[in-house]
C-alpha cells in the first residue's frame, strides 16, 4: 500500500524518480543525500524510497523521537541520537547493520546552511559497516529524486579518501542538481 501511495503522490506534485544504477543498490548501504538545503527533500526521499519498495531509516535528534509525534518520526524510519552525549555514531551504526538491511541517510553538510566542506562521517560508517555509499539527490530543477550511484565498499577500501570524494564531487558537478535554496549549496565537498 505504502508503494502504491508513494507513487500516486509523487506522480500528483508533479516528481519523479531517477535511478542511476540498479535498485537493488539501495537494499543495504549508507545513502549520500546532497544537497541538503530544506527539509522537503527528506519528504521527497522517504516517497522515493517507498515507491520502489526499499526500506530506509534516518539519524535524527532524540527529540522528534521522543515528542508526541515520535511514533510517527520511529515508523517513518527515523532513529533518535541525543546530540548533547557523546556519541560514537560510526559503531552504532556499523551494530544497525548488522541486525538488518537497509539504506541509512547521511546528509554530509550536516546543516540546511551552506558549509565549505562536508563532514567525513558517512565514509567511516561505511567502512565500519562494510555496506557502499550510494548517492542520492532531490533535483529542483527538473523535479526528481536522483539515486543509485554505488561507490562498492570494495572501493571504499582499496582507494584513498581524496579519492572517493572526487568522485562524489563529480557526480554531484555532472548531474547539474540544483538545490531547493541554492544559495545553501556548495557542490564542492571538501
Amino acid at each position: 500500500m505504502k508503494k502504491i501511495l508513494s507513487k500516486l503522490i509523487l506522480k500528483i506534485i508533479g516528481w519523479k524518480v531517477i535511478l542511476h544504477g540498479d535498485a537493488s543498490n539501495l537494499d543495504r548501504c549508507i545513502l549520500v543525500v546532497a544537497p541538503h538545503t530544506h527539509n522537503s527533500e527528506y519528504l521527497l526521499g522517504n516517497l522515493a524510497y517507498w515507491s520502489l519498495g526499499k526500506n530506509l531509516k534516518v539519524i535524527i535528534k532524540d527529540a522528534h523521537t521522543k515528542a508526541w509525534y515520535g511514533f510517527v518520526v520511529k515508523a517513518i524510519g527515523g532513529i533518535g541520537i541525543d546530540r548533547s552525549q557523546k556519541n560514537d555514531l560510526v559503531n552504532f551504526v556499523a551494530k544497525l547493520f548488522e541486525k538488518e538491511d537497509f539504506s541509512l541517510v547521511i546528509t554530509p553538510e550536516g546543516t540546511r546552511s551552506r558549509v565549505e566542506k562536508w563532514r567525513k562521517g558517512f565514509y567511516h560508517m561505511a567502512l565500519a559497516a562494510k555496506v557502499p555509499l550510494v548517492l542520492a539527490a532531490g533535483d529542483f530543477g527538473t523535479n526528481s529524486i536522483i539515486l543509485g550511484y554505488k561507490i562498492p565498499y570494495e572501493k571504499l577500501v582499496s582507494e584513498p579518501y581524496e579519492t572517493i570524494m572526487q568522485e562524489i564531487q563529480e557526480y554531484y558537478i555532472k548531474n547539474n542538481i540544483k538545490a531547493k535554496i541554492p544559495e545553501n549549496w556548495n557542490p564542492k565537498i571538501y
